[in-house]
């Protein structure tokens, strides 16, 4: 076992000794790995260890694998990387800017299981022969699609897009000449207005941040109940309840999926609704909530807004 692996288990049995749950007591966790490496470093010096390369890569290495994500954990925390997939367990891709790269790392399939349900235990979401897809949001807002096998051929299918939005108000849009003035000032109109607001686009064009964008714009003393397939609204209102999917449970039932959350969300009072990602027979129920004068908004994939407005 080589020297970053030896600190590695060290600090997995103190984390289970002191009863810390890496995902929510990070600066502790983070203390007790640079104490552990320090330790480890004194060892080494008088020949009872293996010694390690660099104490601070090694702090680094060890919080990534035990609080973090591991391996992926450096993409993560990379800006400039938009998005991580794994199509086989030697096949690990990042696009950067746009544009797609194979990376250098590699993967056992025990794994790649294994980070999928790291990755999934803050969620409660869970993943087996009997629900092979699940989405669910990493701690930092991130968006986890995985597929498993006998839906795929013989791997596991990773994706991870990540929440990069750099914009939070339409002023912010402005700056980075995604809206110019004049647009900015037309849409915090509508929204001041109460109009209802369609935000259409292919993946990754946006719409998260355009919806989060728009709905800055609301008033202080309004109700927000946002309703999503997974958690990726972050509005910065005073009165919002924020509702999510469930999927079903090993027998198949408890499922709730958008069409309910919908009309409950119509029962707790709303002075505005925001829906995202409308695919499919929600639609009816959210068209009924806004011609019945309740204003909102929505995100749709649709090729323009005149054709997300015809397919509505």
């Amino acid at each position: 076992m080589d020297a970053l692996a030896l600190v590695e288990d060290e600090v997995r049995e103190l984390i289970r000794r002191k009863g810390l749950d890496p995902l929510r007591q990070g600066g502790e966790v983070r203390n007790l790995v640079e104490a552990a490496v320090n330790d480890y470093g004194e060892r080494s010096l008088v020949g009872a260890v293996p010694p390690l390369a660099h104490a601070g890569d090694a702090m680094q290495h060890v919080y990534d694998a035990v609080a973090g994500f591991g391996a992926l954990q450096p993409f993560l925390d990379d800006p400039d990387i938009e998005e991580i997939w794994i199509n086989a367990p030697d096949e690990v891709f990042v696009a950067r800017n746009g544009e797609s790269e194979l990376t250098s790392l590699t993967f056992t399939g025990q794994q790649v299981r294994d980070l999928v349900e790291r990755m999934l235990k803050s969620s409660g979401r869970r993943l087996d022969l009997s629900s092979p897809f699940v989405d669910a949001a990493l701690p930092d807002g991130s968006r986890l699609h995985v597929v498993i096998p006998d839906i795929t051929a013989s791997h596991w299918a990773v994706n991870i897009r990540k929440f990069t939005a750099r914009a939070s108000r339409l002023e912010h849009l402005v700056e980075l000449g995604s809206l110019t003035p004049q647009a900015a000032r037309f849409l915090g109109a509508a929204v001041s207005s109460g109009l209802n607001i369609l935000v259409s686009g292919a993946t990754q064009a946006g719409k998260t941040t355009m919806l989060n964008c728009l709905a800055a714009g609301i008033g202080s003393r309004e109700r927000v109940v946002t309703v999503e397939e997974i958690f990726e609204l972050k509005l910065p209102l005073r009165d919002v309840v924020g509702l999510q999917c469930r999927q079903p449970n090993l027998e198949g039932a408890g499922e709730i999926p958008l069409r309910r959350l919908v009309k409950e969300a119509l029962r707790m009072r709303p002075d505005r609704l925001i829906v995202g990602e409308v695919r499919e027979a929600e639609s009816l129920d959210m068209l009924i909530a806004l011609n019945s004068g309740l204003p909102g908004m929505a995100s749709v994939h649709a090729n323009s807004a005149h054709e997300g407005v015809c397919h509505s």
